[in-house]
Formats: C-alpha cells, sequence, structure tokens
C-alpha cells in the first residue's frame, strides 16, 4: 500500500498559520479514498453494488502542529473488520514527524439499512480481514 499525501493548502490554515484541526478529517477522508481504491474497492464500486459505508465514530490526537505548505504523509490501515462494521487507523506524518494519529468507524449499509458484508460482499470481507491480520502481524513483530 502507497501511503496518501496532502500538501497542506493556505487556506488550510489559521490565523496563526497552523492547519485548523478540523482538516485532518478531510485528509482522512481523501486518505481513505486512496487506501479503498489501491485496494480495488473504491466508493463508486461500492455505490454501483448499492452499498453506502457512513462514518459514525471519529477520533484524532494532535500530536505537533502542521502548517503550509507541509506535505502530510497519510498511512491508512484496517484497525478491526466485523461483519457489520470497518474500524480504520491513520497515522499521518511530516517527514520523520508523527503529527496526528487517528481512527474512524464505519457500518455498511444498503437502502439505509445496515447489512452483512460477509454475505453481501464476501470477496470485500475477505480482503478487508487479511489486511487486519497483516497489520496484526507487523504490530507483533515490532
Amino acid at each position: 500500500m502507497q501511503p496518501y499525501r496532502h500538501k497542506v493548502q493556505y487556506y488550510e490554515t489559521d490565523k496563526m498559520q497552523i492547519t485548523h484541526h478540523s482538516n485532518y478529517l478531510r485528509f482522512m477522508e481523501e486518505a481513505r479514498t486512496d487506501f479503498l481504491e489501491q485496494i480495488g474497492w473504491g466508493y463508486d464500486e461500492m455505490e454501483q453494488a448499492g452499498i453506502s459505508s457512513p462514518v459514525i465514530e471519529v477520533g484524532c490526537r494532535y500530536l505537533k502542529s502542521t502548517t503550509y505548505p507541509d506535505v502530510v504523509e497519510i498511512v491508512v490501515t484496517v484497525a478491526e473488520v466485523t461483519a457489520v462494521k470497518l474500524k480504520l487507523a491513520y497515522r499521518m506524518q511530516v517527514g520523520e514527524n508523527l503529527v496526528c494519529t487517528a481512527q474512524s468507524s464505519h457500518c455498511f449499509m444498503e437502502n439505509g439499512r445496515p447489512i452483512n458484508l460477509k454475505k453481501r460482499l464476501p470477496a470485500f470481507y475477505t480482503l478487508l480481514c487479511s489486511l487486519q491480520q497483516e497489520e496484526e502481524k507487523k504490530t507483533a513483530k515490532n
């Protein structure tokens, strides 16, 4: 998986020339979209299958400020997957500096109702499970 890179834009900063905290949620969405496209299940593919995946929870831990024109490198990993929910983890760095860690949780829906991803899209579910297992192995080695 290739990390996603976002160049901080001038308009994303506040009067103190620091990236406004709300922009990190947008960075996460950009990185999440890129991640899903890299694994072959972009939002357009899900929507064509009639599936939506709304955010149900999000959290960020801000560690260092970023400013214009920093390039934030964002690594997205599968933290947890169940038949009905996906939790992604985000690690944001500028160079060697860790600037933010975050997570987002998503459910899967069809026609406004929760679905069992394992039954509805088994290939996607299996792929997410394998990515979670890979991440767990990496974490165990460290």
